[in-house]
């Protein structure tokens, strides 16, 4: 499992190590691993071009003491620094034969550094550009993982600089918060990044995770506390998932309820019911209205479906007893997916996913009864609600349920998605999983989980359905609400990234099998 901590955890983990190693010990850790990635990408060192943006603190000192050790075995190595640097990395990478320059105005753009005296030249915009044009390596240390808000002037013209391609990022891209994943404007786009001790929290959310790259993480010893933002890896996966037993039946297995498909939208209820027949629960209950039963019937046998009119609760109720309840794919947001969503909110002891057309109604329930969700289950319980929005329903969904602005809510997730969420998640009490780039699923209690997989082919009509199934069939199975969404959406990507492209939603059902019997064969060796 992946756990990604705070830049305060990460300080705090730090202290006590610099206090009993050696002066520069903790950062040379950092810079062997540094350099072990740097070499694995250039291939051959000697005579290769590398370009090192050296911001003043220690992060800039990382890049350096790379550069140093990089130049010592033939590599020709610059680095660009807007201002000060770190002065013993500094030292190391001039006596390995590189060179310095400063980005400013100055004569002798190409002049080398003295390091007697500790001063530098300038070099131009024009001279910097030539430098990272023609470098087949560049190591950003502009700002580490203090670094907030926008770059400034020269830190910005470098970041512009710098070829996405050809960069690999110290510890966090440079103008990226390392808490939040906020991109500020120019911020650094790497290939790669190189962290240390631990994955920090923007590197895996919001917008700054679009500006890593493949993540590596290099340990450098810290002992930190157990992170409230975790990322489920395969291993993860395939212990939690639901694996039958001899004794166990179609009923032991879990039962799932499923409403879902209408009149207008009946593929809705395909696609769900696909998600679902893959998710561990051995017995498939679905509540449609007369036209999207009729398809589910022809796509799936193996459901027992039961048809209603529109919002007869009554009815849904009958379809028999389940251990969770799914609701809404294809489903319109009205007043008679009103009353199906307040029936099922009054089935004590069973679990509760409401996605799409379910999730307005249960917002204006909610708006009328502020603590509804909280007084159903209390924070991990099994009977949490799970909720499943995309960006908009989720705008819609807080604005109505919690009174928040919704034309704040794009700036409000961009500055700090995780931190919005689980705001939401605690407002509501309930589970929400925020479908996106990098989904994310935020308990009532605060725990957080993000989900590395997938692909943006994922980006078309009808693949949340199959995911509202999945993590539906999950929680009939047994999984506790927040584990569930986090394993269903890991599934889910997974299957993504194996499919064709372009990817269509009806695509997904039939790849899970084949990725769910890979996990599970990774654990049994």
């Amino acid at each position: 499992m992946i756990e990604a901590h705070t830049v305060a955890e990460v300080r705090a983990a730090e202290a006590p190590l610099l206090a009993a190693l050696p002066p520069g010990a903790l950062m040379q850790r950092a810079v062997s691993g540094l350099v072990t990635h740097a070499v694995g990408r250039l291939g051959r060192v000697y005579g290769a071009r590398v370009v090192v943006l050296a911001g003043g603190g220690d992060n800039g000192g990382d890049a350096l003491w790379a550069g140093a050790r990089l130049a010592a075995r033939g590599a020709t190595v610059h680095a660009l620094a807007p201002g000060r640097t770190h002065p013993a990395a500094t030292a190391a990478l001039l006596a390995a034969g590189g060179r310095l320059h400063r980005t400013g105005p100055g004569p002798a753009p190409d002049q080398r550094i003295d390091p007697v005296v500790g001063t530098a030249q300038g070099t131009g915009g024009d001279a910097a550009a030539d430098l990272l044009d023609s470098a087949d390596l560049v190591l950003d240390g502009l700002l580490g993982i203090g670094g907030r808000g926008p770059l400034r002037e020269p830190h910005a013209l470098l970041a512009r600089l710098a070829p996405p391609a050809r960069t690999v990022a110290v510890d966090v891209p440079s103008g990226v918060d390392a808490d939040t994943g906020a991109v500020a404007d120019g911020a650094v786009r790497a290939s790669s990044t190189v962290t240390f001790g631990t994955y920090k929290r923007g590197l895996l959310v919001g917008p700054g995770s679009t500006r890593t790259g493949r993540v590596e993480l290099v340990d450098i010893g810290l002992a930190l506390p157990t992170a409230d933002l975790r990322a489920l890896g395969s291993e993860d996966v395939a212990r939690l998932l639901p694996v039958p037993s001899a004794a166990d039946s179609k009923y032991s297995r879990g039962v799932l309820g499923l409403v879902g498909g209408s009149d207008r939208y009946p593929g809705a209820g395909v696609l769900a019911v696909g998600g679902a027949l893959r998710g561990g629960a051995g017995y498939l209950r679905v509540v449609a209205e007369e036209q999207a039963a009729a398809h589910i019937r022809r796509a799936h046998p193996e459901t027992v479906v039961t048809v209603i009119a529109p919002g007869d609760a009554d009815a849904a109720l009958a379809a028999g007893r389940v251990q969770a309840w799914a609701i809404g794919p294809g489903l319109p947001p009205d007043e008679a997916t009103g009353r199906l969503v307040a029936a099922l909110l009054d089935q004590a002891g069973t679990g509760l996913l409401a996605d799409a057309g379910a999730l307005q109604p249960l917002a204006e329930l909610i708006a009328a009864r502020p603590r509804l969700l909280h007084d159903r289950a209390g924070p991990g319980s099994a009977s949490e609600v799970v909720l499943t929005p995309h960006e908009g329903e989720f705008a819609r969904l807080v604005a109505t349920a919690l009174g928040w602005d919704a034309a704040d809510l794009p700036a409000r997730l961009a500055t700090d998605r995780l931190g919005t969420v689980r705001q939401a998640a605690a407002g509501l009490g309930a589970t929400i999983l925020l479908k996106g780039n990098r989904t994310i699923v935020a308990g009532s209690g605060g725990a957080a989980f993000v989900n590395l997989t997938g692909t943006p082919w994922l980006g078309t009509a009808g693949t949340g359905d199959v995911l509202t199934g999945l993590v539906g069939s999950l929680l009939a199975a047994g999984l506790p609400p927040a584990l569930a969404a986090a394993a269903g959406a890991f599934l889910h990507g997974s299957a993504a990234e194996r499919g064709p492209r372009p990817l269509a939603a009806g695509d997904l059902p039939a790849l899970l099998p084949e990725v769910i019997a890979d996990l599970l064969a990774s654990v049994r060796g």
